[in-house]
């Protein structure tokens, strides 16, 4: 098939495009991972080194035990902070990272999250949205290549991340 010199030259530039942003891939998931996994980690921290401070802040939402609850959203975000900046189980730990931050958008910012249709600046500039997306980035995409998870992965087999082909 005889095609046009520009849209020949229009696929090759696209396909060299693909080929330099993949390779961002694996550094862009690093940043995320290390960025918010050390700043889940200061929160987390900060929460367990003084329990009295979110446990009347817990208390003052209603939130059911509020000292557990402290305990455990601090022990989560700390640990899993840990974990995310390491890549160990990363997409593990972004399920209850995801979760600990959706319940922090029902009851700590309520009217942010009923503004997500009619203000959705006021959502999306919440501090839960940002830790949010970066969970999220984390468990659909993986930790990346530079991390734990894919040298135990590499070691033991194919990680669940890498797609495998099929021949129909």
């Amino acid at each position: 098939m005889n095609t046009h010199p520009l849209v020949a030259r229009a696929r090759t530039a696209y396909a060299l495009l693909i080929r330099v942003a993949s390779c961002l891939k694996c550094p862009f998931l690093l940043a995320v991972r290390l960025y918010w996994g050390w700043a889940f980690f200061l929160t987390g921290k900060g929460k367990l080194s003084d329990l009295s401070r979110p446990t009347e802040y817990f208390a003052s939402l209603h939130i059911p035990f509020p000292a557990l609850n402290a305990i455990l959203a601090g022990a989560t975000e700390c640990f899993g902070g840990l974990l995310l900046l390491i890549g160990l189980g990363s997409r593990l730990i972004s399920i209850p990272l995801a979760f600990l931050l959706c319940v922090a958008y029902v009851t700590a910012d309520n009217e942010a999250l009923r503004a997500i249709f009619s203000d959705p600046d006021k959502f999306v500039s919440a501090a839960e949205f940002q830790f949010l997306f970066a969970v999220l980035i984390v468990l659909i995409f993986g930790p990346g290549m530079i991390s734990i998870d894919y040298l135990i992965g590499k070691k033991f087999g194919t990680p669940a991340s890498e797609p495998t082909t099929r021949s129909a």
